[in-house]
């Protein structure tokens, strides 16, 4: 028994080490694409965390309506899984405010503490669970996200979109070239008792310089 235990150690040690390695791997070589994007670096600076396939941002649990968003990333082809992809996220609280604690530097001192990042496994399966951001001026309600290639290329997507908010516009609805190959508009429907809101993406579609 103690003998199988020191072997699911080991193996556990070494999936740890290896997806460590991957995400220094992504950080050694990264190269911003796609054109410019203040504080795209925020995708990198994860820290030690390691990363799974499923994170909740902050305030989650403080607030109405909670919502599931998930979703499948696809190599370049549309079809293969992609393992191994960074997803980052940030958005406003329910007052449309990017709230701060104080003290921050760099990127969080314009996106503030609402974040969280994710990593696809083989299945290239991502979710986060959050809540329905306010809206701001004249933007409507949306959630940014930024990806992070295992290759260390990374680039700005089109932002997360509320299917009944009144202020998006046709552009945003039915945009001629979305970036990693859909609107992000989300249809949001109740499962268990939270909203669920699903987003596919391709890498590197319709991004600028890619190549």
């Amino acid at each position: 028994m103690n003998m199988i235990k020191i072997q699911l150690s080991l193996l556990l040690l070494m999936m740890a080490s290896g997806c460590s390695f991957a995400q220094e791997s992504a950080l050694r070589n990264a190269r911003l694409v796609g054109g410019p994007c203040q504080g795209c670096e925020a995708v990198l600076d994860f820290g030690d965390r390691q990363l799974s396939p499923t994170d909740t941002l902050p305030e989650f649990g403080d607030n109405e309506p909670k919502i599931k968003i998930t979703g499948t990333i696809y190599e370049s082809d549309g079809k293969t899984p992609a393992k191994g992809v960074i997803l980052f996220v940030h958005q406003t609280n329910a007052d449309g405010v990017y709230p701060k604690r104080g003290g921050e530097t760099g990127w969080e001192r314009s996106y503030g503490y609402i974040h969280g990042w994710v990593k696809t496994g083989t299945d290239g399966r991502y979710t986060f669970y959050t809540f329905r951001p306010g809206k701001y001026a004249t933007q409507p309600a949306h959630i940014h996200p930024i990806v992070l290639e295992p290759n260390g290329k990374y680039y700005w997507l089109g932002s997360y979109f509320f299917e009944d908010d009144p202020r998006l516009d046709d552009d945003q609805q039915n945009p001629d070239a979305p970036r990693g190959g859909s609107s992000g508009v989300l249809s949001l429907k109740k499962e268990n008792g939270i909203l669920v809101g699903e987003r596919d993406f391709i890498l590197g579609k319709n991004v600028r310089g890619y190549e």
